[in-house]
């Protein structure tokens, strides 16, 4: 069973980075998901089917309960539709 969060954001002029396709602007959806034990920040377009990894978005975690603690912290840094 994946755990995941996930919110909407718009995040400021300079985007998001990620691994796959570089820089993505725009209405995105971020997901968190524990891979292996690590938390996996991801990103798409909203409503889209590709999901891109957020560059440098990954730590392992000693819990898998603070799943929900690094995505709300994720999409607080990322979330800047007045920026």
């Amino acid at each position: 069973m994946l755990m995941s969060e996930t919110t909407d954001i718009v995040p400021g002029p300079g985007g998001v980075m990620t691994d796959e396709v570089g820089v993505v602007t725009g209405d995105l959806t971020l997901r968190t998901e524990l891979v292996d034990g690590d938390a996996v920040v991801r990103v798409q377009y909203k409503d889209a089917e590709e999901w891109y990894t957020v560059t440098g978005a990954r730590a392992k975690l000693a819990d898998p309960a603070d799943l929900a603690a690094v995505h709300t912290v994720a999409a607080a840094l990322l979330h800047r539709p007045e920026d």
